[in-house]
C-alpha cells in the first residue's frame, strides 16, 4: 500500500489537571526530516520524538508540535540562595556607604537578582511518559491518514496508467499506416522527378526510412514501464522515489515517439502521453 506524505493529525489528553496536545503536520520531502517543536520543559524529548517518527514514517517533512498546560504551578517550593543573597546585600551596603545619595533597592529587586531564588521544578518524568504515549497514538492517526490519501493517489495513478496504455495501443496500430503513407508520398514525389526509378535503391531507402520511423522499441519500453508502475503501487514500502524515476523513463519514451512522428495523429498521441505522464508525476511527488 502506498502512502501520501501530506497529512495532519491531532491528539490530546486532559486528565489530572494536565493537558497535552500533539499536532503533527507532514508534507512532501526528498528524505525524512523531523522538526520537533517542544516546550522548554520538554526539550529532552527531542531525540525520542525523532526516533518515534522514524519508526513509523519513511519520507516527508514532519512537524511535531507539543502543547502542555498544568492546572497548578510547576514548582514544588522556593528556596533562597543564602550565600549569594549575603553577597548581594553586602555589595548594596558597601555602595550605600560610599554613595549615600543612591536609592536603596527594594526587596523584590534583590530577589530578582539572578540566582538569588532557587525554584525546584516538579518531576515531569510521568508527564513525559504520557506525552510519548500520546505521540504514538497520534502517529498512528497520521499514518492512517497518509494511507487513506495514498489509496486515493494509487487509484488515480492506476487510472492514468490505463489511459496511457490506450495511447500506446493506438500508437502501435497507427504506425503501419504512417509508414505506408510516407512510402506512398515518397513514391509520388520521386515519380515527378524521373520516370525511370531504381526500384531496388528505392526499396532500400524505404527500409531505412521505416527503420527510422519505427517506434516498436519505444512502445515496448512504455508498456514495460507501465507494468512496473502497477507492480510498484502494490508494494508495502516507500516507493515514491522509484515511481519518480519511472515517470522520467516514461517521459523519455513519449518524447522519442514525438520526435519520430510523421503525421499529426501520432504527434497528438505523443502530446496526450506527456500530459498523462505529467499528471502522474505531480501526484508521485506526494507519495512516500
Amino acid at each position: 500500500m502506498i502512502r501520501s506524505m501530506t497529512a495532519f493529525a491531532r491528539g490530546s489528553r486532559n486528565a489530572d489537571g494536565i493537558e497535552l496536545v500533539w499536532e503533527l503536520r507532514s508534507v512532501n520531502h526528498r528524505y525524512l526530516e523531523v522538526q520537533p517543536r517542544l516546550p522548554e520543559d520538554f526539550r529532552q524529548l527531542d531525540a525520542p520524538v525523532r526516533e518515534a517518527v522514524a519508526r513509523r514514517l519513511g519520507r516527508g517533512k514532519v512537524e511535531c508540535g507539543l502543547r502542555y498546560r498544568a492546572a497548578g504551578a510547576n514548582v514544588e517550593d522556593l528556596q533562597i540562595n543564602q550565600p549569594l543573597l549575603d553577597q548581594v546585600l553586602g555589595a548594596v551596603a558597601q555602595i550605600r556607604a560610599e554613595q549615600p545619595e543612591l536609592r536603596e533597592p527594594d526587596i523584590m529587586q534583590v530577589l530578582s537578582w539572578p540566582g538569588v531564588t532557587l525554584a525546584k521544578a516538579a518531576d515531569l518524568s510521568p508527564v513525559e511518559a504520557q506525552a510519548m504515549a500520546l505521540l504514538e497514538q497520534t502517529l498512528d492517526d497520521l499514518r492512517a491518514t497518509r494511507e487513506r490519501e495514498g489509496a486515493r493517489l494509487g487509484a488515480l495513478l492506476e487510472s492514468r496508467c490505463a489511459l496511457l496504455q490506450e495511447q500506446v495501443d493506438k500508437a502501435r496500430q497507427r504506425m503501419p499506416k504512417v509508414i505506408e503513407a510516407v512510402r506512398e508520398r515518397l513514391r509520388a514525389r520521386l515519380a515527378e522527378i524521373s520516370d525511370s526509378l531504381d526500384e531496388q535503391r528505392l526499396e532500400q531507402e524505404m527500409a531505412l526510412l521505416a527503420q527510422r520511423l519505427d517506434v516498436d522499441e519505444e512502445m515496448d519500453r512504455l508498456a514495460t514501464h507501465l507494468q512496473e508502475v502497477r507492480q510498484v503501487l502494490q508494494r508495502d514500502e516507500p516507493v515514491g522515489r522509484r515511481l519518480d524515476f519511472l515517470m522520467q523513463e516514461l517521459n523519455r519514451e513519449a518524447n522519442t515517439l514525438g520526435s519520430k512522428s510523421a503525421d499529426s495523429e501520432t504527434t497528438a498521441i505523443s502530446v496526450e502521453m506527456k500530459v498523462l505522464i505529467e499528471q502522474m508525476r505531480e501526484q508521485v511527488q506526494n507519495i512516500e
